[in-house]
């Protein structure tokens, strides 16, 4: 591969892992899988390891990112391990904050806390969790609630008392607001980031805490880098597959081999779809990915780079992550 000079050395980089299911293979894979991936992304000298909060989808194993965190940060000693993040609709902010703060106790400086407000995607989850989409949304008053248990400032002291870890909104729309009148870090992906400025309004009502004296921006990217930019597609359809199925049929399916996903028989509508997934990902050699992530990073003025990157195969996908580590500088 060509052109592996690091995007910039002041930008991290970082991965969100889902705990894709795979065909043929069990949900239980599919948590060690991710906790295998965690363990060579701290060898190759990624800066993050984010995992999931999913209900009842069958392409993701991860429900429980608290508990999946904490398997993760006992198999490494050096990555930042957290959450991307807690759904705060689903919980009670005493509780998100007890969660927090045994991890921080048990793998301490180690430890993020990714907060979103994304609800269950069907109706028979959201049900199941007790959530009504008519509900108020009361996304930032229950940040400012979990901020005052983690800080010790709140009524009712949240044990284990210890250092609170970091908070992280991931945001979209008037997540940005949010994030920038409580002055924290902001994870952002998907369609906003089409806009010309998509940060202008966060940056410009930011409101410094001392734990976060300035903003602090994360992009959350679908990033596949292979030998070639047809091997990097390969990789990248299983992915777009599942996605296109969940539109047609509603449910999120898990991974198939990207051999076993014949193009042919693909409808126009399908066909569609899965080329503006591949159309929104960024795909293709070490070099091509290089360009098209510099430019992100100039547009965004981003801190970091998260890539949520995933395919059946695991050796591929280990390589990808690992030429994303070389465009950071920081592999060996």
């Amino acid at each position: 591969m060509l052109d592996a000079s690091p995007v910039d050395t002041q930008v991290f980089f970082s991965l969100l892992d889902r705990s894709r299911t795979r065909s043929g293979m069990d949900d239980a894979s599919a948590l060690r899988h991710t906790v295998e991936r965690a363990v060579h992304a701290e060898k190759i000298g990624l800066h993050r390891f984010w995992v999931a909060e999913h209900h009842g989808v069958p392409g993701i194993a991860s429900g429980a990112p608290a508990v999946l965190a904490a398997g993760v940060a006992s198999r490494t000693s050096r990555i930042r391990v957290g959450s991307g993040g807690v759904m705060l609709p689903n919980h009670q902010p005493l509780v998100v904050a007890e969660q927090f703060l045994m991890l921080e106790s048990l793998f301490p400086g180690r430890i993020d806390l990714g907060v979103g407000r994304s609800l269950g995607f069907t109706e028979p989850v959201r049900a199941a969790l007790r959530r009504d989409c008519d509900a108020p949304d009361t996304f930032e008053s229950d940040i400012a609630e979990l901020r005052s248990y983690l800080d010790g400032s709140a009524a009712v002291t949240a044990r284990p008392a210890t250092a609170a870890p970091p908070v992280f909104v991931l945001a979209t729309g008037a997540g940005l607001e949010v994030a920038a009148r409580a002055g924290l870090p902001v994870v952002v992906g998907g369609p906003v980031l089409q806009k010309d400025d998509p940060l202008a309004l966060y940056r410009k009502h930011f409101r410094p805490t001392p734990s976060n004296p300035e903003p602090y921006v994360i992009i959350s990217l679908d990033v596949t880098i292979a030998a070639d930019a047809e091997d990097a597609r390969r990789l990248a359809v299983p992915e777009a597959w599942a996605m296109a199925r969940s539109r047609r049929e509603g449910e999120f399916p898990a991974l198939e081999r990207a051999s076993a996903i014949d193009e042919s028989q693909w409808t126009p509508q399908t066909r569609n779809r899965i080329e503006a997934s591949l159309a929104s990902s960024i795909l293709g050699t070490i070099g091509q990915v290089r360009s098209r992530l510099e430019e992100v990073v100039e547009r965004t003025g981003a801190n970091e780079i998260m890539a949520s990157t995933s395919t059946y195969d695991r050796a591929e996908l280990f390589d990808a992550d690992a030429a994303f580590a070389q465009l950071a500088g920081v592999a060996g």
